[in-house]
């Protein structure tokens, strides 16, 4: 039986494919966008997250720690994740619970079990699970066993995905799944790896490839200040969907949801300061998407 490395699992969420779903938080991801609303799935392992407005700076987790992976540094606690290997002393022994984790090893006949929990749910709004992340193929074999047990119950699977998988497994896994909601960030590549660190030539391999296929895909477009929200990037973007043969795509404005997690986690959030996106500030845009042929919505 496969083990995965999840950080989450939420249930009755509404906005991560039809009806009302499980989604199920892998993570690991091959991405570092730089307005990532979860910036813990991003490594593979467990991480540790200090809250400095709990700390009394009593500093027992620094002599706890086995692996003197943390130090006490100008009125913070820092953790040095090159050498924090997760064995959770000093989140179990912190008194004010300022720290805490992101990460647990979980078998997949448990989250099935957690997930036919809401078997009704799924059949009454046509919902099912979605396999989010991070990236949901970045554990290509528990992702595996764990959609072939639920579709075995007749759970209608969705997974959020990046794109950027080596072909192989991309092309094992995307046929299982009844919908592939499809991170499409940028149609130069350029670009694409200013955001985000890695060229979009794959992503958009994959896409043209899962689309051949007649699997269903839903693109979905984050639109980020300073990245991808001019009028020119939305003709560049629509004009790289209809390429491909997509017929609809879904806008995900700009959101701030993630900020706290960044000082949690002692890191820089470079879109610290912008401000939020929302329908109504991206009618323009969306014309746009529409004028090219595209079912384009929100």
């Amino acid at each position: 039986m496969s083990k995965g490395m999840v950080f989450n699992i939420q249930k009755f969420s509404i906005h991560d494919g039809p009806g009302i779903r499980t989604t199920v938080f892998l993570k690991g991801c091959p991405l570092r966008c730089q307005w990532c609303s979860n910036p813990e799935s991003q490594l593979d392992h467990i991480q540790i997250l200090y809250d400095q407005e709990k700390c009394v700076h009593c500093q027992t987790c620094v002599h706890v720690c086995p692996h003197h992976a943390i130090k006490h540094q100008n009125q913070r606690i820092i953790i040095q994740q090159d050498q924090c290997v997760g064995c959770l002393s000093c989140v179990q022994a912190c008194p004010q619970k300022a720290l805490s984790h992101e990460g647990e090893l979980k078998d997949t006949d448990e989250i099935v079990r957690i997930c036919l929990q809401d078997q009704d749910f799924y059949e009454e709004s046509d919902g099912g699970v979605t396999i989010s992340g991070g990236e949901g193929m970045s554990q290509p074999a528990f992702v595996r066993e764990l959609v072939e047990k639920l579709k075995a119950k007749n759970i209608h699977m969705a997974i959020e995905t990046t794109g950027y998988i080596e072909p192989d497994i991309f092309h094992e896994l995307a046929p299982l799944f009844d919908l592939l909601l499809f991170d499409v960030k940028h149609y130069d590549s350029q670009q694409h790896f200013k955001g985000t660190a890695v060229y979009n030539e794959l992503i958009i391999s994959n896409l043209k490839w899962a689309i051949e296929h007649h699997i269903e895909v839903l693109p979905r477009i984050p639109v980020i200040p300073d990245f991808n929200a001019s009028l020119d990037d939305a003709l560049g973007l629509a004009k790289l969907l209809v390429s491909v043969g997509a017929k609809r795509v879904q806008l995900l404005p700009f959101h701030q949801f993630g900020e706290k997690k960044y000082e949690m986690l002692n890191r820089d959030y470079t879109l610290k300061n912008k401000k939020a996106l929302h329908p109504e500030d991206l009618k323009d845009y969306q014309k746009i998407f529409i004028d090219q042929g595209l079912d384009c919505f929100f």
